[in-house]
């Protein structure tokens, strides 16, 4: 078992006895408990294996540490790499909540789920059927919104009705290939989330 430092057992003692305090007084113990499970973390994090990850958010790629349990396999936590040239440490409101993302969300989808028009319940699907509805989509706001001449009667050859997003965690070459496809199903609307 491991001893704590003088420090640890004061700030443990002083959380206990304002939380028993303030307990008696009918105020809400939330804060004084998460400092309790934000003690025991600590001491968790400080037994698990460091990783050196990188956040993809956005395209600045911040750094992060992520903290997994030896003993499950599991993160634990994660936070910003204070050694990371980038981010210094430091995350914005995404980065550091990253841990929520991971797969210890018991609310993370795992699944396709499709809700029909004015319909009040989702349906399980698989991925096959997503990606044929998303290309008979495609295929069919391209034979009816397709506009080959503008009303000048130039040639334009474009699609106004579907856009495009890019993600900043691609590389040039994917990047590239991309807005070629993009670009030869003749789309206009594309842009970048690195932009953005």
């Amino acid at each position: 078992m491991r001893k704590c430092s003088r420090r640890e057992f004061l700030a443990a003692a002083g959380a206990f006895a304002g939380g028993l305090a303030l307990s008696s007084l009918g105020i809400p113990l939330g804060a004084v408990q998460a400092f309790a499970q934000e003690l025991s973390k600590a001491d968790r994090i400080k037994a698990a294996k460091t990783t050196i990850s990188t956040c993809y958010h956005c395209s600045v790629s911040c750094g992060l540490l992520c903290s997994t349990d030896t003993k499950t396999g599991k993160i634990i936590n994660i936070e910003g790499d204070p050694e990371h040239p980038v981010n210094e440490g430091a995350l914005c409101a995404k980065g550091a909540a990253m841990f929520q993302m991971s797969a210890n969300n018991e609310h993370r989808l795992t699944k396709v789920l499709y809700r029909a028009p004015y319909a009040t319940k989702w349906e399980e699907k698989t991925w096959d059927w997503a990606i044929e509805r998303i290309a008979r989509k495609i295929k069919t706001a391209r034979d009816a919104d397709f506009i080959f001449k503008n009303a000048k009667g130039q040639m334009v050859n474009r699609l106004e009705t579907i856009g495009h997003m890019g993600s900043s965690k691609l590389d040039n070459e994917e990047c590239w290939l991309i807005t070629a496809m993009a670009r030869a199903l003749g789309l206009v609307h594309i842009d970048h989330q690195a932009r953005v």
